[in-house]
């Protein structure tokens, strides 16, 4: 039994830590809620949401943001479904070389991307990928899928066998025992990876730096940083930006939060 003081402890440790967190988060959003510094003096103080409408239209955000939206759907659908079958397999199968061929997928977690940017991109240009929606695409997917055969493989390996045996003796084939038995009850598991791979690929900044030139390929963190250069010194107008490339995140995480958390507390990496 927690005692009061402890209990009154432990909110205030994490009320430190929370405010520690947000204190960051508070600064650009009050930033960018604020006067134009870059602009006259004497400007009215409160809410200046004229920014917003600024930054969106110097920086091209909108540009930015589909090419980021195009480029996070399709790396989290393919992704997690290739992260799903990859991890029904090395969970609940057997076969020659599993074990070898798992830790060859673990390279890619413990592989960072900046140590194959270069050859990748030269790979990529002898197959004439480079500035295309694919150079982007392709290497984000293989790095998720790394991680998600991972996050899989644990799941189903501490998930009932017998529901799956069950299934069988039904006589249930392998594919359907996958999507209509055991993908159901995974639906936490899967939404975790989900949010985190589309968090990953959304914030992913040195692929596309090496990957693309063009404009409109360019994605949102991508475009954040050619305007902070290119458009406006002051600080203002930056935080604007920026709360722009991270809302369509914080919305996502917001959106599936519950089943996030119960990815989580499931305990899915439990072997």
């Amino acid at each position: 039994m927690i005692s009061r003081a402890e209990r009154v402890a432990n909110y205030v440790i994490l009320s430190a830590f929370a405010a520690f967190a947000l204190f960051p988060v508070v600064t650009i959003l009050g930033a960018a809620l604020g006067p134009d510094d870059a602009g006259p003096a004497g400007q009215a103080w409160g809410p200046h949401l004229g920014n917003f409408a600024a930054a969106w239209e110097a920086g091209h955000f909108g540009t930015y943001l589909r090419s980021s939206l195009a480029v996070s759907s399709f790396v989290v659908v393919v992704s997690v479904v290739l992260s799903i079958m990859s991890g029904y397999a090395f969970g609940t199968m057997r076969f020659r070389g599993h074990t070898v061929l798992f830790y060859l997928f673990m390279l890619g977690i413990m592989m960072p991307s900046e140590a194959i940017a270069v050859p990748l991109y030269f790979d990529l240009r002898t197959l004439g990928l480079i500035d295309t929606f694919w150079s982007v695409a392709l290497p984000q997917v293989a790095l998720s899928v790394a991680f998600g055969t991972f996050w899989m493989r644990a799941y189903f390996r501490a998930s009932s066998r017998a529901i799956a045996e069950a299934a069988r003796i039904d006589g249930a084939s392998t594919w359907r025992t996958l999507w209509q038995v055991l993908v159901p009850p995974a639906r936490p598991a899967i939404v975790t990876l989900t949010v985190l791979v589309f968090m990953w690929t959304w914030n992913e900044f040195l692929i596309p730096l090496i990957m693309v030139t063009s404009e409109s390929l360019r994605t949102a963190p991508l475009g954040l940083a050619f305007f902070q250069g290119q458009y406006t010194s002051g600080f203002t107008l930056l935080a604007a930006g920026s709360v722009i490339v991270a809302t369509p995140v914080v919305l996502f995480y917001l959106f599936l939060q519950r089943h996030f958390v119960r990815g989580l507390l499931q305990g899915s990496v439990r072997e």
